[in-house]
């Protein structure tokens, strides 16, 4: 008999309940943003060999036009803006997780750059910039004479 009773409940799924809520409560803090961790954006790679430095930025759904970057000293500096996407009052976020609007990224260089020689690609959404050392800042070779 106690087989009989119990059967209705057993279908029942006790964290149903728990996940909803979960679920609602995830919703409205990324609808305010307060549950997401703040990101730097563009995320950069960065290395640097003895006489240069390669960095790259991943910017998907831009083109060149979009991106502004400056080099200066030991600072290199990506500016650009992603369009606003869908709004409205009829619209209703579920997940946002793609940028929009401005972002400015800086990045500090292990040592100065020559803004003359510095080669900027875009391909693919991937920003891809080789910086060079100037000249009369690398390391220099002396010649030992024997006495």
């Amino acid at each position: 008999m106690l087989q009989s009773t119990l059967a209705p409940f057993r279908a029942l799924d006790p964290f149903a309940d728990m996940r909803r809520m979960q679920s609602d409560m995830n919703e409205l803090f990324n609808g305010y943003g307060l549950a997401q961790r703040p990101q730097v954006y563009p995320a950069v790679n960065f290395w640097a060999g003895q006489d240069s430095i390669v960095l790259t930025a991943e910017l998907p759904g831009l083109s060149e036009d979009d991106i502004e970057l400056t080099v200066k000293d030991t600072t290199a500096v990506l500016r650009g803006s992603y369009p606003e996407r869908a709004s409205g009052e009829d619209v209703a976020w579920r997940r946002r997780e793609r940028p929009s609007g401005s972002f400015s990224r800086t990045v500090e260089l292990p040592f100065r750059v020559d803004p003359d020689r510095v080669d900027a690609r875009f391909r693919n959404g991937v920003l891809t910039v080789e910086m060079q050392r100037p000249e009369e800042d690398k390391p220099k070779r002396i010649k030992i004479k024997a006495s």
